[in-house]
């Protein structure tokens, strides 16, 4: 079975996707980390990355892997654990370039779509439109801003205890305007997808609404 997520920021899609891939024994597939190994790579490589054409040839060489439990999940970059380095702001910031770079995401869509054969959960932007449009199942996940930069806001203050909810908020705003608007699998609905409002609900509410979905298929 392949189950796409997808939706912006802060819309719960990497922690509803590890529940749901822990509770029907798939393999979770955070896209994310995927575009963040490929970051790291850059930053490590010294690549220029308004050097488009370098970064997209340095991205179809990496050999990026995920395996392990949903909730253990390991990140490697050419057989290296990267896990923890992904999550620096340095790579953080990295990632929201490199991944609108229309050869990185084809890299990357061709490895996830390779990764995803083993039967997965995938989250992103594009997983229902682009990566897996013949998914089994599709949601997208969303929420009113103020509650996703809420998320997001205490998500950073645990890797930087300085960080404001303002500047999450504007950093949110403009990751949902980039995502939305780029030229290559912009974030947007898929016409069969199912679509949750998690605004006012709690995980565990939009969870069951989400194994409902999946034993309806079923």
């Amino acid at each position: 079975m392949i189950i796409a997520i997808d939706g912006p920021s802060g819309s719960g899609k990497s922690t509803l996707g590890r529940m749901l891939a822990q509770e029907l024994d798939l393999l979770y597939i955070d896209t994310g980390s995927m575009y963040r190994a490929v970051a790291l790579a850059v930053i490590e490589a010294d690549v220029d990355p308004a050097d488009k054409e370098a970064v997209a040839a340095l991205a179809a060489r990496l050999d990026i892997d995920l395996e392990g439990d949903p909730d253990s999940l390991k990140v490697l970059l050419d057989g290296r654990d990267v896990t923890e380095q992904i999550r620096t702001d340095n790579v953080t910031a990295m990632s929201s370039i490199v991944s609108t770079i229309p050869g990185v995401r084809r890299a990357m869509v061709t490895r996830q779509r390779e990764i995803g054969l083993r039967g997965a959960v995938l989250n992103g932007r594009d997983i229902g439109t682009v990566v897996f449009p013949e998914a089994d199942i599709k949601f997208f996940l969303t929420a009113e801003p103020e509650e996703r930069a809420e998320r997001r806001f205490k998500e950073d203050r645990i890797a930087n205890a300085d960080v404001s909810f303002a500047q999450t908020m504007a950093e949110m705003i403009e990751r949902d305007r980039r995502d939305s608007t780029r030229a290559d699998s912009p974030l947007k609905v898929a016409d069969d997808a199912i679509v949750i409002d998690s605004s006012g609900l709690s995980i565990e509410e939009v969870f069951k609404r989400m194994m409902d979905h999946v034993h309806r298929h079923n």
